[in-house]
């Protein structure tokens, strides 16, 4: 099974959110890592439970956050969405009864929910206290939270998630508007097997595009009208072509 992230894994894996979180609270110092409280993981009823919940935001309980969900729904409610940079200075102003150093820590702790990071990893664009999106979120750091939520998926599966990886990279990539260059020298780090993880999406992504663009052409010189005729006139799924065509068109508009 190839490894998603190398084995010192707790290191690297804090050291991948630090950007989220310094952008989160500014100066936090010392991260507070108390607590993955939890309770017993160690029966099957515990973790039939925890199967049969749905996916919200996995988080201790934290009376702060519960009162910042009431306070502000649209950012620590059920659906979690990337905050704006700064956030933390916007909380203290709206609320400025509140202990620095609770926040903080409260802040901390939400942004290292998986489901947080699940919401920055889907490459959604940052938002404001009134839950409106105000800014992108870098590529940097929607592929820091997309190996951390795999690295952790991994760990709860026997099953080799680096397939799925790669393709959430090349998705990644491609909506990221960036060269190939460009995007790997945002992205590429110190460890080895997340670089060589990053360099196949990359040359796969390219690959793709160059066949998209392939497809556009003929179906333009065909004089077809129509997707599905020119689909079934090669013998090819009408839904993929569909697809690649979409594909090409965007590029040559972003481009």
């Amino acid at each position: 099974m190839t490894e998603i992230v190398s084995q010192p894994q707790e290191q690297q894996a804090q050291a991948a959110q630090q950007p989220e979180a310094q952008n989160v609270a500014q100066e936090q110092g010392s991260a507070v890592r108390r607590s993955r409280r939890g309770g017993g993981r160690g029966g099957n009823a515990a973790k039939s439970a925890q199967a049969a919940q749905p996916q919200q935001a996995q988080r201790p309980a934290n009376p702060l956050l519960e009162q910042l969900a009431q306070w502000h729904p649209a950012l620590f409610g059920e659906q979690l969405v990337p905050f704006k940079r700064g956030i933390f200075e916007d909380l203290m102003a709206a609320h400025p009864e509140l202990d620095k150093e609770a926040l903080k820590a409260a802040i901390q702790q939400h942004t290292r929910s998986g489901s947080y990071l699940a919401a920055m990893a889907s490459g959604q664009p940052r938002h404001d206290l009134n839950g409106q999106p105000v800014e992108a979120t870098l590529p940097e750091h929607v592929h820091h939270a997309l190996i951390e939520v795999f690295r952790r998926r991994q760990q709860r599966s026997q099953e080799d998630l680096t397939p799925k990886l790669r393709n959430r990279i090349i998705v990644a990539y491609e909506a990221s508007g960036l060269t190939r260059e460009e995007y790997a020298e945002r992205v590429l780090g110190k460890n080895e097997a997340t670089n060589t993880l990053v360099a196949e999406a990359l040359t796969e992504a390219d690959a793709r595009a160059a066949k998209d663009e392939a497809l556009l052409r003929s179906f333009t010189l065909s004089g077809q009208t129509s997707e599905q005729d020119f689909a079934e006139m090669y013998g090819m799924n009408p839904r993929q072509v569909a697809q690649q065509l979409e594909r090409a068109r965007r590029r040559q508009t972003a481009a």
